[in-house]
């Protein structure tokens, strides 16, 4: 009988002393924020792979010794963060032929100069 209580007591302290050392389960929602964040960050990581992909790019680095799988991989690599940056400064960009308001102003006065000298 005692050694059936002893048996019982080692178990029930046992069982106490697993207990204390189990950490809670925590469990939280995912906001449509953080969503939204990483889809956006797959679309311009994605953007930024089609864009080394191209031929002109790809050409270009390799002329920089970047070869393109490694370009491609180096993309892979860059945190979303470094991602948003790039896809930012590559959004401020002027596309080809796009001349900013301060270009156009010069190149107006430039041509009444002309005409006034003719």
């Amino acid at each position: 009988m005692k050694n059936r209580i002893l048996h019982i007591l080692i178990a029930a302290l046992t069982l106490i002393g697993l207990a204390a050392f189990t950490a809670p389960a925590q469990a939280g929602t995912i906001g449509a924020e953080q969503v939204a964040a990483q889809s956006q960050a797959q679309a311009e990581r994605e953007r930024i792979k089609a864009l080394v992909a191209r031929p002109e790019i790809a050409k270009e680095l390799q002329t920089l010794g970047v070869p393109p799988d490694n370009a491609q991989a180096r993309v892979d690599a860059m945190t979303d963060t470094e991602v948003a940056a790039l896809a930012g400064k590559l959004d401020s960009l002027p596309a080809a032929g796009a001349l900013s308001d301060f270009q156009w102003i010069m190149i107006i006065i430039g041509v009444v100069i002309i005409a006034l000298l003719i």
